[in-house]
């Protein structure tokens, strides 16, 4: 079972994680922002990963803290749930419709931190959330994993379902980017000989 288990505790939020990516996309989130839990409850379910989180963060502020340390601590997770990458298909692609929003999601499981977020978007805020706040988690995710992810908006109007097939298209594409290739599981799949 590739598993990991984070805790974060810092003066403005307080994190705690448990993932496992071979599960059933079976979740209990909260992170005390509705709209970011209803997008990472996406995440679990379509990334099939098993997703217990919760984060206490100083939303009386804003939601920026919380959102940027849950980035933190989900790819700190998966970077370790992933290990040494052994048998993994490593690339994936996905575009996704969502009504009329179309999303196109590419990544490298490289061990190398790259993100492309060309997402317009056209409301400031879905429900209490700064929409801005969303390329922030991104770029966290993508920094601590380890992961180069490319996202692309092809076509969209509703901010809500923009978001919400850019969240299924990366949880679709790392679940196929991180299945197990049976012909060549105890391989790494990189000339080098590793991901790191």
């Amino acid at each position: 079972m590739r598993t990991s288990q984070i805790t974060r505790k810092t003066s403005e939020t307080e994190v705690t994680l448990s993932l496992n990516i071979d599960g059933r996309g079976q979740n209990t989130i909260d992170t005390g922002i509705g709209f970011f839990d209803h997008m990472l409850e996406l995440f679990a379910k379509h990334g099939k990963f098993d997703l217990r989180l919760q984060c206490k963060g100083d939303t009386h502020v804003d939601a920026h803290h919380s959102i940027e340390d849950i980035g933190i601590c989900l790819g700190t997770a998966f970077s370790e749930a992933i290990g040494d990458a052994k048998g993994i298909y490593r690339y994936a692609n996905i575009t996704l419709p969502m009504d009329e929003a179309l999303v196109l999601c590419a990544i490298d499981i490289s061990g190398r931190s790259h993100l492309t977020f060309d997402v317009a978007l056209p409301d400031r805020a879905v429900g209490t959330m700064d929409t801005e706040l969303f390329e922030e988690f991104m770029q966290a995710f993508v920094r601590k994993s380890g992961i180069t992810v490319h996202i692309r908006k092809l076509a969209g109007k509703n901010t809500h379902h923009i978001l919400e097939a850019c969240f299924k298209a990366l949880a679709r594409a790392l679940h196929a980017a991180l299945t197990i290739d049976d012909n060549f599981k105890d391989e790494i799949p990189s000339t080098k000989g590793t991901l790191i």
